[in-house]
């Protein structure tokens, strides 16, 4: 299976640079996964999809303000930090722009000092480890300097950070938003909720590989890089109930896709835990949980395009996104959603 097979041409004036008004009024595109057949709607009109005895899953994180500006203390250049994930205490493996100017030792200053930052050592793929320092609490001082992390295909600036989190946000550890669930507001979730569809919350800290580009011709051969999922207890009893009870589980997202086929052991159970997924799903995978996906449209050749089309299937997935083209959908993380089911 190669990587160029999932290759579609999208005009760069479809892809979506700011958030809509009204969360809920994106356009919505029905894919029968079983016959291909594709129905265009809004998303507010998501529940005619659902019905009673369904279970809805979504991905609770948070996505925190991890991008920061600094200085060098000893030349004054300006260097640029991603927060990746918290290794231990105040010990963060972070993206460092420009590179050669951050060496181990070299320390960088925040904020006029507020907070400092020492490069530790250097890890994979040239990322570093900092070691931070600071008075107060470590979050709040985040919430003061840092800013959210859009991602690259995203040139204008964000004037409300809240638009960057889902209206449930509520574990703080991704450096980008689970943004399937962008479209849901509290009063289409209480609608949901109202015609009896029960909603189960799971964790999985969103990293930046999402964005990483396929680099290798033979889709096999790509490494996903690692996430911390959490599914509690109470929200697995939710999701195997459903499943006993002939109910269909939707996930709202790859990210809340990927937690449950990695927490599925066997055939629709799913176990309660934590732990680090590399999970990556592609035609031919077959699925342990899930019976139905809602997802924003996804980028050329990413490994996102790879997980819908083992779903739904690569020719309705493709034909899907140059009907999608043709009809001028947004597309990517403030863009328009599709519900696979």
């Amino acid at each position: 299976m190669r990587t160029a097979d999932f290759y579609y041409d999208l005009p760069q004036e479809l892809i979506a640079q700011d958030p809509l008004e009204d969360r809920s009024s994106s356009r919505l595109m029905h894919l029968d996964k079983m016959s291909g057949e594709l129905e265009h709607t809004d998303f507010k009109h998501i529940t005619k999809y659902l019905k009673k005895g369904d279970c809805l899953v979504i991905n609770d994180t948070k996505v925190i303000p991890a991008r920061l500006y600094g200085h060098k203390k000893d030349t004054g250049a300006v260097i640029e930090i991603l927060l990746l994930k918290r290794r231990e205490n105040d010990i963060w493996e972070c993206l460092v722009k420009p590179g050669k100017k951050a060496r181990p030792g070299a320390v960088i200053s925040f904020g006029e000092g507020v907070l400092t930052g020492e490069i530790i050592d250097v890890v994979d793929e040239g990322n570093r480890l900092i070691q931070f320092h600071y008075e107060g609490i470590f979050e709040e001082i985040l919430d003061q300097l840092g800013e959210m992390p859009l991602p690259p295909y995203i040139t204008h600036k964000l004037q409300d950070k809240n638009r960057y989190q889902t209206v449930y946000a509520k574990n703080e550890g991704s450096a980008a938003a689970p943004t399937a669930g962008l479209h849901f507001t509290k009063e289409l979730l209480s609608q949901v909720e109202e015609m009896g569809v029960r909603i189960a919350h799971v964790t999985l800290h969103v990293g930046l590989g999402t964005f990483r580009p396929v680099k290798v011709d033979d889709v096999e051969k790509h490494h996903m890089h690692s996430e911390f999922y959490v599914v509690e207890e109470d929200q697995a009893a939710i999701i195997n109930e459903t499943k006993k009870n002939g109910g269909r589980v939707i996930s709202v997202g790859t990210t809340s896709c990927r937690t449950l086929e990695s927490a599925s052991k066997e055939k629709g159970i799913v176990s309660a835990g934590s732990g680090w997924t590399e999970i990556f799903i592609y035609p031919g995978y077959e699925f342990k949980m899930i019976d139905g996906l809602i997802t924003n449209f996804h980028l050329p050749e990413s490994t996102l395009l790879m997980l819908v089309s083992a779903l739904a299937g690569k020719e309705n997935i493709m034909h899907a996104y140059e009907e999608a083209v043709r009809e001028k959908y947004r597309f990517f993380s403030f863009g328009d959603a599709m519900v696979i089911i």
